[in-house]
Formats: C-alpha cells, structure tokens, sequence
C-alpha cells in the first residue's frame, strides 16, 4: 500500500464541559484529505499528552483510555487492509466508509426478487413460458406474506436470511398455506434461485441453504385406460364445444404433447418424417427439447376435421384450442358424462400417451421418452412404474419360457 494514512488522537478544548474535561477526537488524514470522529471518551486537559498523543500516566483511567485509543487505530489499519483487498482506492472518503459503512447500501430481499421477476417477464415467449412468470409473482407473494406473518415487516436484509429463515418459511407454506410436501418444495426452491442470485453476485458470503435438505415425493400419474379411451371417442356430444375439448383432448392423448404445445402447433409444424409418413415436428416450450411424433390415424382425423376452421385460417394455428382453464372445466363435463371417475385434466391426455397408447403397446420406453421430448430416460421410466398390465405381460413371457424349459427336462 503507497498511501499513507496518519492516525493523530487529541483533544478539543473548544468542546470542555462544565466539569472541566474535554472529548478526545480521532485525525486520520490521506493525502492531505482528512476525517475526524470522537473516541467517545474524555480527559482533563492537564492529563493529555499532546506530544505523545495519549493519556499520561499508568493509573487504570490512563490504561484504560489509552487501550480504547490504541483499538481505535487498529480499526482504521483493518480498514485500510480490507479497502487493499478489494482493490478499492484508499481515500479519505473510502476510509471512511469502510470504517463506519457509510455509504453502504442494505440490499434488501424483495426488490431482488421482483428485479428477478421483471426480467423473466421482459423474456415471456423468449427464455420463459408465462407460467413460469405466474410461478415466481405467486413466490414473490408468499415471501411477502411469510415477511409479514413471522416478522411483521415487508422486507428484509438479505444478509439476515439464514437457516431458521428457510424452516420458518417452509413450515408456514406447509402449515399456513396448507402446501402439499412438492408444492412447498417447489416454493423453497424457487426462493434458493433468489439466494443463488445474492451468492453469485457476492452479496452473501454464506449461502443460508447449505444445510437445507428437502425432497420430491413421487406422485401416481393418473392415465385413462383403453376403455376409458375408447368411451370418450364412441360418445356423442351433444354441444360443439364439448365435441371440440374432446377432439382437442384426444389429439393430446395420440401425440403425447402438452397443452401449451398443441396450443403453439402450426401447419408449418407438420412434414414428411424419416419413413415418408406425416410427422409432427416440434419443440416443447417448458424444456426447449425437441418432439418428433409420427401422426396416427386418429390424431389425422382430428386435423383433418378442423383444417377449414375459421380460428386455424386466421391465426395459422392447427387447431382451435380454447384456454387451458375452460378445457379443464369443460374436461370435468366429459368425464362426468362418460362416467369416468378421475378428475380429468388435458395434462392426464399426455400421461395416458406415455402409458396406454405407446408403452402398454409395447413401444420401446426409448422412442416415447424421444416423442415426449424427456432430456432424461429416468423422467420417462416414471410411467413405466406405474404398468401393472405392462408387467403382468413381461412375467407371462418369462413364465412362458421356463414352462418350455421345464418341459423340456421332464420329456428327458
């Protein structure tokens, strides 16, 4: 360090009270630049010693107020070192700043999160799906509301979150919110991109999630069955737009693709795939992987029926899909109807694809996780946990050739 900085301690003699003491007052100076503060502590002026700038004496006030001086003036070297360290310049007003933290400002929790959000929104139909948006506005509510209900303030220095911080938040969205064990997971995990945002940027020197450990609990993915299948297709809506959710719902079933997805296909999606025949190709938007899905017959029939309609003409699109939140209602009416006793979502058509449709027909779980547009086998192999009949039909195989080999050796 070539800057020098001098520390001179004495007193104000302006400044004598009534008693007759006066305040001792601390000098640094950098590069002719100076700052003074008081040491909070007083003498009497004939017990200065100017020349040695100290108290005179060895009684216990002397050693005591010269310690006190003598701690002062480490603190001004710490500073001055940890000013070198952050390669900072060392100036007078910088001195002083990292002395006293002046100038230093608490960066709160909840301008970082919504800053965080904006950002996701400037992206929306870029980067992110809007729901992915809807997902952290909702987490950005409940810090808030956990802010208010723990502490009673609407924000928070985010060098005070710490590992209470995290159980406390996560107790009040599985107690208070009455979260289910994922939701409340997904939740926390949400708000540790927010920390990870704080470490990156080296506004947290202690990441408050080291010792946090939460997980996942696998949930039964609910399918509709052959039957099931097959008695939506045979009813006769009476109402065109149930005909349409159906329609629209049984696409989904044949090609294993998700709302938003149906929602974003084009003709310009469809072409000659590798065996000449009609393909699907595509790109899901919640993961950016791409989806090749060969047409099948019933999934050509329902394009084929809406090819002239008046909302595909205009907007380009393939199909006429209606909000998600009217098909699941209108889905609920179906089920009702058919006598299905499931409660019937369009995100059940892409579970039944991955089940029923393709791996229960003995479609190698490969080319459904490669339809499905999986970056990992493991996500895929969930549905095939959930086949019972898969498995009965494996084990008859199996149970087929150690009969023969039984056989075999008893004709010996």
């Amino acid at each position: 360090m070539n800057t020098t900085v001098s520390i001179l301690f004495y007193i104000k003699r302006s400044k004598t009270n009534n008693e007759g003491v006066c305040p001792i007052y601390t000098r640094v100076t950098i590069q002719a630049k100076r700052f003074e503060f008081s040491t909070s502590k007083y003498i009497k002026p004939d017990r200065w010693s100017g020349e040695g700038s100290k108290v005179k004496g060895t009684n216990e006030e002397a050693r005591t107020i010269n310690s006190h001086l003598d701690y002062l003036k480490n603190q001004v070297l710490e500073a001055e070192k940890r000013l070198f360290k952050k390669d900072i310049q060392i100036t007078s007003e910088n001195l002083k700043n990292e002395l006293f933290g002046a100038g230093e400002t608490k960066r709160m929790l909840i301008p970082i999160f919504q800053d965080h959000n904006n950002k996701i929104k400037e992206l929306v139909g870029k980067e992110y799906a809007p729901g992915t948006l809807e997902r952290y506005n909702t987490s950005l509510k409940h810090t808030k509301e956990f802010l208010q209900w723990k502490y009673q303030i609407s924000d928070i220095d985010i060098t005070k979150i710490d590992h209470a911080f995290i159980t406390d938040y996560e107790f009040w969205l599985r107690s208070v919110r009455n979260c289910a064990n994922n939701t409340a997971v997904k939740y926390i995990k949400n708000f540790n991109k927010i920390i990870k945002l704080c470490l990156a940027n080296d506004w947290l020197e202690k990441n408050p999630f080291a010792n946090y450990k939460s997980k996942v609990k696998e949930v039964e993915r609910v399918y509709l069955s052959e039957d099931e299948i097959q008695s939506i297709i045979n009813k006769d809506f009476k109402t065109e737009r149930l005909s349409l959710v159906r329609d629209i719902f049984l696409f989904s079933c044949f090609t294993g693709l998700a709302y938003i997805d149906v929602k974003n296909l084009t003709k310009s999606h469809i072409s000659l795939g590798i065996d000449g025949e009609k393909w699907i190709f595509t790109h899901r938007q919640k993961t950016e992987s791409a989806s090749k899905i060969p047409i099948l017959p019933v999934t050509q029939m329902i394009i084929d029926k809406y090819e002239n309609h008046p909302q595909n003409n205009n907007q380009e699109k393939l199909l006429p899909i209606l909000s998600n939140q009217k098909m699941n209602a209108y889905l609920k009416e179906i089920a009702a109807i058919c006598e299905i006793e499931k409660e019937l979502t369009f995100h059940i058509a892409r579970h039944t694809f991955a089940t029923t449709v393709t791996l229960t027909n003995g479609v190698p779980i490969e080319s459904v996780s490669k339809m499905l547009g999986h970056k990992n086998l493991r996500t895929t192999q969930h549905y095939a946990k959930v086949l019972d009949r898969k498995v009965s039909e494996d084990m008859k195989i199996l149970k087929e050739k150690h009969s023969s080999l039984v056989n075999l050796k008893i004709a010996k």
